[in-house]
């Protein structure tokens, strides 16, 4: 386990918490004074009244409810969202809304879940060539829909 200091900057904010034993992520909460609507095709920023220190090679990552995106079409437009270690600031959730009605986010509503995970730096290393796959250069549906599909 790891510890990663948190601030809370606004007193009413709601610190990050794991709904469940074994949940991977901890629940995210909106931090306002004022309701905001999120329109159709509208994004919004919602402030969360905290910030965190991540421990050197570790990140942060944003990432939808799915509740939120079933019911309403609420997602992350960045997501997975980065809080890099060296980020201080107030942590904030860009929400999009890809439904037809308005959404509106209150104080303390669950907006995202956080994940905090381990971060590798590579070396690049520049060559000439890559090495052959089965696959080679094929992406972005070169498998196809699927066998049992008709």
């Amino acid at each position: 386990m790891i510890k990663v200091k948190i601030v809370r900057l606004n007193q009413k904010a709601i610190l990050p918490a794991y709904a469940t034993a074994h949940a991977a992520g901890m629940d995210v909460s909106s931090c306002l004074d004022a309701s905001v609507v999120v329109e159709p095709s509208g994004a919004a920023l919602i402030p969360t009244g905290f910030s965190i220190e991540l421990p050197e090679g570790y990140e942060a990552q944003l990432r939808p409810r799915s509740g939120l995106a079933l019911r309403h079409l609420i997602s992350l437009p960045n997501s997975p969202a980065t809080i890099d270690a060296d980020y201080r600031g107030e942590v904030g959730v860009i929400l999009i809304n890809h439904g037809r009605e308005p959404f509106t986010v209150s104080h303390g509503d669950r907006i995202a879940q956080m994940v905090v995970t381990k971060v590798d730096h590579v070396v690049l290393e520049e060559v000439a060539a890559l090495s052959d796959t089965k696959r080679g250069a094929g992406g972005f549906g070169h498998t196809g829909i699927g066998r049992n599909r008709e």
